[in-house]
């Protein structure tokens, strides 16, 4: 599904006056999926489903590798709850209808009401770097506030028990659980990622869905490695101090509250929920600073102490949140 361009123009009634031999072999591919399929809201509904699926599993696949090589356990936050395949694989299956059953028909739905907005999805030539940068980081800034906002929202009673108590069923997460939610909540939190570029399209009247494709891809990896469960010397919050991560997050599912952004840290500094994260973080560094001299086993137990420790904490608070008065935690 190529063109062989030659010197004269090629003309389609979606490109009319369009000189394909200016554009650059993306650009021409774009061109030849739209005018093989003819339908701009199925071409578009069909390689925005792909995309996903692609980029998700595709992001999944090497933490699935990482947890099950023990070399990478040094890096693992919390390092004796490694996913089984069999919970992988439960995990996968539960994720997939979502996909299917929640996402798709949003996929579907949600361009030809952008394309009223308007969003140019076909139409060529791409917008340049330039154009699409402060586009996605709008789109970040918007998507971690709402997320935020909402995310504490699913933390209150009946909508924690009855819809986010799903999400926070692994106390140790990992990649694949990024999108593992009850149908209402990946509804309330996928309007964050999509309520950004619907804005825009209505606002400035001009936006094109390739930015959507790479905003989509980022927030992919993102929520994918922050639900990875593994902090690694080059992970990017080493380098972005601001920057949320699977260190950051890890701590929310450990102990049940706490840190409710997802890319970045200063909305839980600013209004003061990262707190109990920030005490565990200086009794973790307090640890370390007294175990200088103590053997590897003994700082791996007392590390999984304070760990266990949090976790317990963790479990009242859900019990809480959930209306239970007593709670044993072993």
């Amino acid at each position: 599904m190529s063109f062989n361009t030659t010197s004269v123009p090629f003309q389609h009634d979606f490109y009319p006056g369009i000189d394909f031999s200016s554009l650059n072999w993306f650009e021409k591919q774009w061109a030849a999926w739209y005018i093989a399929i003819g339908d701009p809201i199925i071409a578009t509904g069909l390689m925005s489903f792909i995309m996903h699926e692609v980029v998700y599993f595709g992001r999944c696949v090497p933490w699935i590798i990482i947890d099950a090589m023990p070399y990478f356990r040094k890096w693992k936050l919390q390092p004796t709850k490694i996913p089984t395949a069999a919970e992988q694989w439960a995990c996968t299956k539960y994720v997939l209808f979502s996909h299917f059953a929640i996402e798709l028909p949003g996929i579907w739905f949600f361009h030809p009401m952008a394309e009223a907005l308007g969003m140019s999805t076909y139409q060529l030539p791409f917008p340049s770097w330039k154009v699409m940068l402060p586009q996605i980081a709008f789109f970040f800034f918007f998507e971690d506030l709402f997320h935020y906002c909402a995310h504490k929202m699913l933390h209150i009673g009946v909508l924690y028990k009855h819809i986010h108590k799903l999400h926070h069923q692994h106390a140790a997460p990992f990649g694949l659980a990024a999108e593992y939610a009850h149908p209402v909540e990946t509804l309330i939190l996928g309007a964050g990622t999509l309520s950004g570029p619907l804005l825009y399209c209505w606002y400035t009247r001009s936006f094109h869905i390739l930015t959507m494709y790479v905003w989509v891809v980022l927030r992919l990896f993102q929520a994918i490695d922050a639900h990875s469960g593994y902090d690694f010397p080059w992970s990017l919050q080493h380098f972005v101090p601001f920057w949320s991560g699977a260190e950051h997050h890890d701590f929310h599912h450990m102990a049940f509250t706490n840190n409710f952004s997802t890319s970045f840290r200063w909305w839980d500094r600013i209004f003061g929920t990262d707190n109990k994260y920030l005490e565990y973080r200086a009794r973790v560094d307090a640890a370390k600073k007294a175990m200088a001299n103590v053997s590897k086993e003994e700082q791996k137990k007392i590390e999984q102490k304070l760990m266990d420790e949090v976790e317990a904490e963790g479990i009242k608070a859900e019990a809480e949140a959930e209306g239970v008065k007593t709670v044993k935690v072993q």
